[in-house]
């Protein structure tokens, strides 16, 4: 019988994790206490909530309980203790890098704007990083259900903090709203001032928005992208291009996208080819963090430990991550799958 080596010892890295949905459950709950929120029982009850994306009123309770959420981060310090315990969790669980996702528009109003709102952010990793000891980045991401100008207002912000810890710019919320040309020249402008291009696609819709992705956005990554498993062409496209794509299993069930953990495609995208990196994407509402997607790949798709150890060094080798960073990762995948 294989040995069965853990999963939280496995060095990866984790590209595909929200901000405000990186949150630990009993945090929510003493922040809205701080400042007399009022949580429905879905965000009090300590149990991820019963969750289905895939009709319209699914994904606005989703959404509503992000909104949420999200107005718990009011403060600073609520800023700083967010990002210093994600980083825990994600240490907790083998990552040696993250890149974490937020649209700083949605905690200006409470931190004193744009700018500073993304500061305060910034100023948070590089603490939590040098508390840590992980490698910490920030993706700075659109929302396609707001105008496309205001998408490029925030690529000329991000590209204005590249220096400062901004790695990505990507383009989040409900896929089947906004076309994706319309946000073209928002990563233009990233794309020219050195970030990479890391939009939605191909979770709530099908592969054209995968294809969308690339041909319009440019897309080096592709968050989520499982529904590319559909087309075959696409599959060969994205393999040969080399584009990530950041599978998220746990929150692919939970939305409704597939019913159980097994329907995931997995082994399909893999077996093609296509560089996955695993991703939690909100553990506050779909309740598992990092190590259980690699624990899904095991148990529900049969991976073997040095195919885990591949699926780590996919997410390694897509992220942007420094060379030194990179060869560290990699030399403990390979030192964790010797043991």
């Amino acid at each position: 019988m294989e040995h069965v080596r853990d999963l939280t010892l496995l060095p990866k890295a984790h590209l595909h994790l929200h901000f405000t949905g990186s949150m630990r459950p009993t945090t929510l709950i003493e922040l809205a206490d701080k400042y007399g929120v009022h949580l429905p029982e879905a965000l009090s009850s300590g149990t991820p909530p019963k969750l289905r994306a895939t009709d319209e009123r699914g994904w606005f309770r989703f959404q509503r309980l992000y909104d949420i959420a999200r107005s718990c981060l009011r403060e600073p310090e609520d800023i700083r203790r967010l990002v210093r315990e994600a980083a825990q969790e994600d240490v907790r669980d083998g990552s040696g890098w993250l890149e974490i996702q937020v649209d700083p528009t949605s905690y200006a109003p409470h931190l004193g704007g744009l700018i500073p709102a993304l500061e305060i952010i910034l100023d948070a990793v590089d603490g939590a990083s040098r508390e840590t000891g992980l490698g910490m980045r920030v993706l700075v991401a659109a929302n396609r259900m707001k105008h496309p100008l205001e998408a490029r207002t925030l690529a000329r912000l991000a590209v204005r903090f590249a220096d400062r810890g901004v790695v990505g710019f990507g383009l989040s919320n409900d896929e089947r709203r906004g076309m994706a040309r319309d946000f073209d020249r928002a990563f233009a402008i990233a794309r020219e001032g050195g970030l990479l291009a890391a939009p939605h696609g191909g979770e709530l819709t099908g592969p054209s928005s995968v294809r969308d992705c690339l041909d319009d956005l440019r897309a080096a990554r592709v968050g989520h992208g499982v529904r590319a498993a559909e087309d075959p062409r696409l599959l060969r496209r994205l393999a040969e291009k080399g584009v990530t794509c950041e599978v998220c299993p746990a929150s692919n069930v939970a939305l409704g996208v597939y019913e159980k953990p097994e329907d995931v495609p997995l082994r399909t995208l893999f077996e093609a080819g296509v560089p996955m990196a695993l991703g939690a994407d909100d553990p506050l509402l779909f309740g598992s963090r990092l190590a259980a997607q690699y624990e899904i790949a095991r148990r529900h798709h049969g991976f073997t430990d040095a195919e885990l150890a591949e699926l780590a060094r996919q997410s390694v080798r897509g992220s942007a991550a420094p060379e030194d960073v990179r060869a560290k990762l990699l030399a403990g995948i390979d030192d964790w799958l010797a043991s």
